[in-house]
């Protein structure tokens, strides 16, 4: 059996794409209340996001253990992996990557490979994909890692916020400039690349989406792209419908921004994910 890819829900992988590849997905949790629901198995991203104004308190997420991750592990093993490589958000952003790493430093009964993909959502997807493909093809370990290493330079999310609620719900920004930023129509606009968030600072929806159009056509020509938003297809559509002239031929994926993020960005946030061309 060749290299086993491991990941977790916060790749935002479509589940045909991930059977595909035979890639297994360790679900993170969503706390709602008093209780812990599995990403993607126990509580649906439609449900999560048609309820999410109204939880109270706030949802709160986190990673599964590293008990979990190494159940996973051995699991693979079991089925005649000879090695695993785990690939996770950017430890900028979560933790995953620790946890999984705590469980490859115990003596395993085969090597396990811990990569911090810098990246979140299909930033992270669009790797996965790449190490499944190379280890269908039987590169080794070193090559994939070389692969994905290259492909994290050229690999961008970036994504315009509907509002600054959730960020002040979430703890991560003061409540009077949530306030102020609300009541002057800034769309906050976070950008992830290379491990390293940012964020700008943008007047009404028009502008974000002529901000969103600016980005991806400073990074054309594209390999691959996505649309992701937290389930605002209408958004979505409009989004990609002023960006079509900088897209690939074909159907671009589109997909709602898994609740483990959405928890702190809200709905109605919309952007791209992509990876530039190599350059000669």
């Amino acid at each position: 059996m060749p290299i086993k890819i491991v990941t977790d829900s916060a790749c935002d992988l479509p589940e045909d794409i991930v059977a595909q590849y035979g890639i297994t997905v360790v679900p993170l949790y969503i706390n709602l209340a008093n209780r812990g629901y599995l990403d993607g198995i126990e509580i649906t991203r439609e449900e999560f996001y048609r309820q999410l104004p109204d939880y109270n308190p706030p949802p709160t997420t986190a990673a599964p253990g590293p008990e979990k991750f190494c159940q996973v592990y051995e699991g693979l093993a079991a089925q005649g992996a000879t090695e695993i490589l785990s690939i996770h958000t950017s430890i900028s952003l979560s933790a995953t990557v620790d946890t999984a790493r705590l469980c490859a430093a115990e003596k395993r009964s085969i090597p396990v490979t811990v990569f911090d993909s810098k990246q979140l959502s299909l930033g992270t997807g669009f790797l996965v994909v790449t190490a499944a493909q190379a280890a269908a093809e039987g590169r080794s370990m070193q090559d994939i890692l070389a692969l994905l290493e290259e492909q994290t330079l050229r690999t961008h999310v970036f994504a315009a916020l509907d509002t600054l609620e959730y960020l002040k719900r979430s703890g991560r920004m003061n409540g009077a400039v949530a306030g102020i930023g609300n009541l002057l129509q800034i769309k906050p606009l976070l950008k992830m690349h290379n491990g390293n968030p940012t964020v700008e600072r943008v007047r009404t929806n028009n502008g974000a989406t002529r901000r969103l159009v600016d980005l991806l056509s400073a990074l054309t020509p594209l390999e691959q792209v996505a649309i992701v938003h937290t389930h605002a297809p209408d958004k979505a559509d409009y989004v990609r419908r002023q960006a079509e002239h900088l897209l690939p031929a074909g159907n671009i994926l589109s997909v709602d921004i898994t609740p483990v993020i959405g928890a702190n960005i809200g709905p109605g946030a919309v952007g791209f994910a992509c990876v530039s061309a190599r350059t000669a």
